[in-house]
């Protein structure tokens, strides 16, 4: 009996566990793979263990061309994508103006667009209107697939929000933009992170919609592409596992960084100033 309600209490964390496994199985067995030294260019087993790959990650040049390319078009496309979407998601969850309904399911029209159908839209687009497709085509079609994603990820940062903390401060005489410097913005904060860290992975994971767009341009997962016809060399392994750890780092250090700010501003005295004296 005490082993069927400990079973019961906690089957479901169990459960999750498994399913977290699952989702982490590919990238333990990419960053197992980082530390390979395969028996030959077409085999993938673990043949002997090496640090090699990780010493002289850059063993092509080709492959750390296409690997800054992409940090240079994922960079371009979140930053422009982030304050646009956050605009937006303002916009669409603190005012009220005609159309915008219509304006919130067309946001998601291009997260449900197959991204084949995307692709070969935006490359009959800037074949009709005569752009050169390279680099800024493809910076154009990032741009355009990430903003959905930031909107909808703000937004739910913003529809979270308790609008009585922001008119708690301008009740003690904190003018628009002291309340939206102190107030707003900390909280939407984590959440415009988030939209970023999103937009950039999914702008450097790209392959479909960049295929079509990049002309010339060579990308890390075109890169990729290529090389899996002669074999992919083991370096890429190490790229990918610096880029999940840099993601993680980053995601470690922003959860760390809240629940800090949290314990400081439970543990902070509440200050007393005019509107203090009104009851």
């Amino acid at each position: 009996m005490r082993f069927s309600r400990w079973l019961a209490d906690r089957w479901v964390v169990g459960v999750a566990l498994l399913v977290l496994g699952y989702l982490l199985l590919p990238i333990a067995v990419v960053a197992a793979l980082s530390f390979n030294r395969p028996s030959s260019r077409l085999s993938y087993d673990f043949h002997e263990f090496t640090l090699d790959n990780w010493r002289n990650p850059c063993a092509t040049a080709d492959m750390c061309d296409a690997v800054v390319r992409s940090v240079q078009i994922g960079f371009l496309a979140t930053v422009v994508s982030t304050l646009l979407g956050t605009l937006m998601a303002f916009a669409l969850v603190r005012h009220r103006f005609r159309g915008r309904s219509g304006i919130n399911v067309l946001i998601f029209l291009p997260m449900a667009t197959p991204e084949l159908v995307l692709g070969t839209s935006l490359l009959a687009l800037f074949v009709a209107g005569g752009v050169p497709l390279g680099f800024w085509t493809v910076v154009v079609a990032h741009v355009m697939f990430c903003v959905s994603f930031v909107v909808v990820t703000v937004k739910a940062r913003l529809a979270g929000m308790d609008r009585r903390l922001e008119e708690a401060a301008m009740d003690l005489y904190a003018n628009e933009w002291q309340t939206f410097r102190r107030i707003t913005l900390p909280l939407v904060l984590p959440g415009i992170v988030a939209a970023a860290l999103l937009a950039f992975s999914l702008s450097f994971d790209d392959f479909i919609i960049t295929n079509f767009n990049s002309g010339t341009t060579v990308t890390f997962p075109m890169y990729v592409w290529g090389a899996a016809q002669r074999g992919i060399p083991p370096q890429v392994n190490v790229i990918g596992t610096a880029m999940f750890g840099i993601a993680l780092l980053l995601v470690l250090a922003s959860g760390l960084r809240g629940r800090r700010a949290r314990r400081a501003a439970l543990a902070a005295p509440v200050p007393v100033g005019r509107a203090g004296g009104r009851s």
